[in-house]
């Protein structure tokens, strides 16, 4: 009696270039298991699917069908959470906001730059929220409690708004050649945390901020370029936050 792998597999011969609206897809990845080898290695697989189908479902295909020890982070599937982070083709995007059609035939997938590989696709992000923790990427105010809700004008609102659409998925820090080279860059993404603050007119531990991020480690060690602004995945103006923060620290003007 076939297994259900084979009949899944089966299935799918029988429906490669017959089934009409459909493409076959080559996925090479970049593997690492530390239990198998201390070197990485290249795996890659041919699939049917839909042009409109996002790579996040072609991984899931080749993990449920094809190998099930492909190891990859993903959640909402919807660009939201974040966790799906990968280099695809040599660019820090979602898998779930890549479709087949814009990728194929072929597409290479690898993991993130600059973070420590655990297994195939999934990289330790410990270092990353280090950095993002430091920066004290919450609202501080010891003013006491007011009575009704903080209120803020629309141009005050507006003044950071841009910085309040991060997700903390290291597209922007890991696609950065300062940070690739020195681990002790607290990177743009921990930068662009700030800032949401820093312009905060509700907040009250801006300058504070502004000291962690005038360290040799901040914000300064940006080179300006744009490799950040290219990787995000919301379109957020990173490297103008970035400048941004610096102009703040040099004049003090938030």
């Amino acid at each position: 009696m076939a297994t259900a792998a084979e009949t899944l597999n089966a299935s799918d011969d029988q429906r490669v270039g017959t089934k009409p609206g459909t493409m076959l897809l080559t996925v090479r990845v970049r593997r690492f298991n530390p239990e198998v080898s201390q070197d990485s290695w290249w795996d890659e697989w041919t699939v049917q699917c839909e042009p409109l189908e996002r790579l996040v479902e072609v991984l899931h295909q080749i993990k449920w069908r094809h190998d099930g020890t492909l190891s990859f982070r993903r959640s909402c599937a919807h660009g939201i959470c974040g966790s799906d982070a990968m280099l695809i083709n040599g660019r820090n995007q979602l898998a779930c906001k890549v479709l087949a059609e814009d990728v194929g035939p072929k597409v290479t997938i690898e993991p993130i730059r600059g973070l420590p590989v655990l297994k195939d696709l999934i990289v330790d992000m410990d270092p990353f929220m280090d950095e993002y923790r430091g920066v004290l990427p919450f609202l501080i105010n010891d003013s006491g409690e007011p009575d009704k809700e903080r209120r803020q004008s629309q141009e005050d609102r507006h003044r950071y708004d841009d910085t309040t659409k991060c997700i903390l998925c290291a597209c922007c820090t890991t696609s950065c050649p300062v940070f690739w080279g020195d681990g002790g860059y607290v990177g743009p993404a921990a930068i662009v945390n700030a800032h949401r603050f820093i312009f905060d007119s509700r907040d009250e531990a801006g300058r504070e901020r502004m000291k962690i991020l005038s360290e040799k480690t901040g914000v300064f060690r940006c080179r300006t370029t744009f490799n950040c602004t290219d990787a995000c995945p919301r379109g957020i103006q990173v490297t103008k936050a970035i400048q941004e923060v610096k102009r703040a620290i040099l004049f003090e003007r938030f």
